[in-house]
């Protein structure tokens, strides 16, 4: 059974946020399902799309752990974004948090294999 995951994050204003989600995530959308929405697949089968939904915006949680979070974060400042905090947990994990304008938190993980 193959299982597709979407994590949603509404924005209040989705062609001013497109663009920073594109430097965030590397690149253009994998699909627009419609006018204001765009998804990207951030590994097989695991989706996070952005919406315009002011009614919403700026409540969203979003985490994901990657094997590369050191290259990760370099990537994503080369794009012209830094971190908002950096959160290191006592079992080495460490969490990156990026806030886009609405206030959405977007974090990598790392740490120990």
């Amino acid at each position: 059974m193959t299982l597709d995951l979407y994590a949603g994050i509404p924005v209040t204003d989705y062609a001013a946020a497109l663009p920073w989600y594109e430097r965030i995530f590397g690149g253009p959308p994998s699909f627009l399902p419609h006018d204001t929405e765009a998804v990207w697949e951030v590994a097989e089968h695991r989706y996070v799309y952005i919406v315009q939904e002011p009614e919403r915006a700026g409540n969203a949680l979003v985490l994901s752990f990657v094997d590369d979070l050191d290259d990760r974060v370099a990537e994503i400042a080369r794009r012209g974004i830094e971190p908002a905090e950096r959160e290191r947990y006592g079992n080495g994990v460490t969490k990156v948090i990026y806030r886009d304008a609405d206030g959405n938190e977007i974090s990598f993980g790392g740490g120990p294999g």
